[in-house]
């Protein structure tokens, strides 16, 4: 496990907005974002998960988090755009942002892959999160101390058979966060580096792997310290890298 221990004002003051906030590893990353003291923007598709969120947010005294339902799969350019006038209206700057948010889709060998589904997994894993990328980085530039994290996969450093549509969408993730890193080093107070969280017992995990025992893997919670200190002020002037939760 990625070692670092996160101090409990770590993220007083910041606002951070984390996709795919709902359920897995992007509710623990915004209930810990929370609990160290970040206003968080929960953005995702299904608005009761998101609500479910902000209840334990808020019971847990945390300051108080925006609760954004929004569908990245069918989201146009004005929606984007609208978004950012929100946050900018709300908080005059973001200081981070989360790509958490993805789908696998079909498993299969490449010749099986229909059009649709290969494009379904690029719309979501990849062209949401450039167009939040880049009509956010105009606010995330007016933060002292701003932070993108991309989430990889081990798949997307290394190809593997079979992973398809899924394995493409996170090399061009860690494609997009290099490209990113490079622009704003050293003319901007904005970084970006990825994680791969590895094997987390989430519903994504147990619809990839049907067959594994969940209970040996580690629970979303636990890979939690990697997303907190690239978030945080102490991993200022780490830009570029790829990490590995575990």
């Amino acid at each position: 496990m990625f070692d670092y221990s996160a101090r409990p004002d770590l993220l007083k003051g910041r606002v951070i907005l984390v996709t795919g906030a709902g359920r897995g590893i992007g509710a623990a990353a915004a209930k810990a974002y929370a609990a160290h003291g970040a206003t968080v923007l929960l953005l995702g598709k299904t608005e009761e998960n998101l609500n479910q969120v902000y209840d334990e947010i808020e019971a847990a005294g945390h300051p108080q988090p925006v609760v954004i339902p929004f569908n990245l799969e069918t989201a146009l350019p004005h929606q984007y755009d609208e978004l950012a006038a929100t946050v900018e209206t709300e908080f005059g700057r973001l200081d981070g942002l989360l790509h958490n948010a993805a789908i696998v889709g079909p498993r299969t060998p490449l010749e099986q892959l229909s059009g649709d589904n290969f494009m379904r997994v690029m719309q979501i894993n990849v062209n949401a999160m450039f167009m939040l990328t880049s009509t956010l980085l105009p606010l995330l530039k007016l933060s002292d101390d701003a932070s993108v994290v991309f989430t990889s996969s081990s798949v997307g450093r290394k190809g593997r058979a079979y992973w398809g549509a899924y394995g493409v969408s996170k090399f061009a993730t860690e494609g997009l966060m290099q490209t990113l890193a490079d622009e704003v080093e050293g003319v901007s107070m904005v970084r970006a580096n990825s994680v791969n969280p590895g094997a987390t017992r989430t519903g994504m995990r147990a619809q990839a792997y049907p067959g594994e025992n969940p209970a040996n893997n580690p629970l979303p919670e636990d890979i939690m310290p990697v997303y907190l200190y690239l978030m945080g002020p102490d991993s200022r002037d780490v830009n570029g890298k790829a990490f590995n939760a575990q």
